[in-house]
């Protein structure tokens, strides 16, 4: 018995024992489970148990300096799925082949997305009004539509390399969509509902709602009006002259604002998809080109500074000159003989600008490359910029420097050579173009100002006047005679410089041509490079091709600018012109914005298809010159489309009458309450409907 009481203890003991170590382990477990995963076991719960629908925020407004849309955000249905109610409700197959049918999808495909594991899956992103619709009407099980935005574009082509594009995804992927995403792209919202195990919503439990936060609306410093000018005009010798690219850029240069800038070949960003992507490569700023002659700005820039010479200095050109054992020549070595310095800078003699760049020296000419911006990056708010090509100076030689002086070896991005003629522009002060004037939040308060900055100052005050006086001649008397306008004092340069070939050397038969202009040269406003590549056709000269377009770009942009014609020296002019308040006709049918602008003694031109105008540049209650050009941009959306998607229009100010004309030849019917003029809306302007749809319009007496 003893020893049937001794086994029995042990056993006991050993059963306590091994309960101890059990107890020991599940306080081990739940510690670890609660103290060391509790936070993301939690999360994990919360996860399952939460369905989280994103809600996208507005992109901001994009405008130019005067207030003009360049690119706004309009709403489009997206549709999802929740693949637990769908699954719930054992109709899968009949959903997803549904749905194909309205979104024109794969049905298999369509089949694995509303059967997936996940709670929430895409289906189709930004659709039309008529398919929404049509969904909405089936009322599928774990179907449903949220609201987006997407990018639309007023003006069509018109500086489309400056906007960019936007992706499905609410997100800049180029241009200054891309480059300031962070500001005008907004922060996203959620709606997160509750759910249990089953996939069922629970009654009383979480439904929380994030609202979305619109992006930043940014104010450009293009002008549109200017911007319209030199489209127009390149686009005219763009292809005029079949040539590859083409670009053109108008800059202010006391402030590095960017008035106007243009590439060619272009695309509708609208609908980028339909063009190359080659043609969204913006070549003012992506590419780099030898300049040929019109460095020779920044060399006589150089030569003037260091007192090397002054516009009297004296020089001898035979028609060549000797650089070691390589000869150097003017076109068909043609002599000019002797000349004043100002003389070599209106014949562009390539002879006598050798002469000046060796006598300059390597050291120095690479210490005004670098001080020029030459190089390097200007740092203007595009993405791609490029740095360009410098011959790298610790392996530079004489007939380095030679070619360098009258603009070869060195390749240079046409926003590099703006900005440092510009200088010279600007008494010698090198400023950092930029494109944004300012941020306003959404209720238009400026909450960002772009001041200007200036980088550095180049050259001396006088040294820079001294050179405008210089390149006033180059136009009067020289090479860009076709620059000239009457009654503005135009300085400039051409350039023509051979291509260089993929293998090296330079190809026999393609040119860069191009002109840099700025005016009035004694006080200069602004400054405009046009730059065509590869133009077909003889002549090919800067003088022929790109100079022309300079000038027309100029002149209409200091007209434009109201800059008063000088008829003398030292004497200014008004030159008196009739002036006409142009009609406010957005809104208006075709018809009779035609008749209100022709009956006030202006023309019109018609841009895009369709009824109603949509926008018109410039705006109403601008004042013109009698004569001058009204631009009006058509609404894509006719009266006869009785399904389709409809932009909500800017009634605010008008009487019953006109809110009545414009809503019926928009299709839309008018919800009227008050009498007057109408002063609130609903949906508010820009927003995208049916067509067939109700506008609500408040209206009151005009006297309130």
């Amino acid at each position: 018995m003893q020893t049937t009481g001794l086994l029995v203890r042990k056993r006991i003991a050993t059963l306590f024992f091994l309960f101890t170590i059990g107890f020991c382990l599940l306080g081990v477990r739940i510690f670890w489970v609660q103290f060391v995963q509790g936070a993301e076991l939690s999360a994990k719960a919360t996860q399952n148990r939460m369905r989280d629908v994103p809600v996208e925020s507005k992109r901001g407004i994009i405008y130019d300096r005067n207030g003009h849309e360049l690119a706004i955000s309009i709403s489009a249905d997206s549709v999802y799925a929740i693949p637990a109610e769908i699954r719930r409700s054992k109709r899968e197959q009949e959903v997803a082949q549904k749905l194909a049918q309205v979104l024109g999808m794969d049905q298999g495909s369509l089949f694995k997305r509303v059967t997936a594991t996940s709670s929430f899956e895409w289906i189709k992103r930004q659709i039309t009004p008529e398919q929404a619709k049509q969904i909405r009407d089936m009322k599928l099980p774990g179907i449903d539509l949220t609201e987006e935005s997407r990018r639309f574009y007023p003006k069509g082509t018109l500086a489309s390399h400056i906007l960019g594009v936007s992706g499905i995804d609410n997100t800049g992927l180029e241009g200054i969509d891309n480059f300031y995403n962070n500001l005008v792209g907004g922060t996203k919202g959620r709606i997160i509902v509750e759910h249990d195990a089953a996939g069922r919503d629970i009654p009383e439990a979480t439904h929380k709602y994030i609202p979305p936060v619109d992006g930043g609306n940014l104010v450009l410093t293009i002008d549109e009006t200017i911007q319209y000018i030199t489209e127009r005009e390149l686009d005219k010798i763009f292809k005029e002259r079949q040539a590859k690219n083409a670009a053109a850029i108008v800059m202010d240069p006391k402030t590095g604002e960017i008035l106007a800038m243009a590439s060619r070949p272009t695309f509708n960003p609208n609908s980028y998809g339909d063009s190359p992507a080659i043609n969204r490569r913006n070549f003012a700023i992506n590419d780099a080109y030898e300049p040929g002659s019109t460095m020779k700005i920044t060399t006589s820039a150089m030569a003037l500074e260091e007192g090397i010479v002054n516009r009297n200095t004296q020089f001898y050109c035979p028609g060549y000159i000797k650089v070691g054992v390589e000869t150097i020549g003017c076109p068909d070595r043609k002599a000019h003989g002797d000349q004043t310095f100002a003389q070599i800078v209106e014949n562009s003699c390539n002879v006598s600008f050798v002469k000046v760049g060796l006598e300059l020296g390597l050291e120095k000419y690479y210490q005004y490359l670098n001080a020029f911006g030459f190089g390097q990056l200007t740092g203007i708010d595009l993405p791609g910029e490029a740095k360009g090509i410098l011959v790298p100076k610790a392996s530079a030689k004489q007939i380095d420097l030679a070619v360098m002086a009258m603009g070869q070896a060195n390749a240079v991005t046409p926003i590099q050579l703006i900005s440092a003629v510009s200088a010279v522009s600007n008494n010698g002060k090198l400023m950092k173009p930029h494109l944004l004037k300012q941020v306003l939040d959404r209720d238009g308060k400026v909450i960002k100002t772009n001041e200007p900055v200036m980088v550095r100052q180049v050259i001396a005050e006088n040294t820079a006047k001294e050179l405008c006086v210089i390149l006033e001649g180059e136009v009067t008397n020289g090479t860009g005679w076709k620059a000239y306008i009457e009654g503005y004092h135009v300085g400039g340069k051409t350039g023509t410089a051979q291509k260089i070939a993929p293998g090296g050397g330079y190809l026999a038969n393609e040119y860069v041509s191009s002109f840099i202009g700025l005016a009035p040269s004694d006080d200069p406003r602004l400054v405009c490079l046009v730059v065509v590549d590869a133009p077909k056709g003889y002549p090919y000269y800067g003088g022929w091709v790109a100079a022309p377009a300079a000038r027309e770009i100029i002149n209409d942009s200091l007209r434009y600018l109201e800059v008063p014609l000088r008829q003398k020296e030292g004497q200014q002019v008004q030159v008196p012109e009739e002036k006409v308040v142009v009609p406010d006709v957005v809104n208006l049918p075709l018809a009779d914005a035609l008749a209100s602008i022709s009956g006030r003694g202006l023309n019109a031109k018609v841009n895009g298809t369709g009824n109603i105008v949509w926008q018109q540049t410039p705006k109403g209650q601008t004042k013109l010159s009698k004569g001058s050009q009204v631009i009006i941009y058509l609404s894509p959306f006719k009266k006869d489309n009785k399904d389709g998607e409809i932009t909500v229009p800017d009634l605010q100010g008008k009487s019953m009458k006109e809110v009545a004309r414009i809503l019926a030849d928009l299709g839309l019917h008018l919800l009227p309450e008050g009498y007057g003029i109408s002063y609130k809306q609903s949906p508010e302007a820009g927003k995208v409907i049916t067509s067939g749809s109700t506008v609500k319009v408040q209206f009151q007496p005009l006297g309130e």
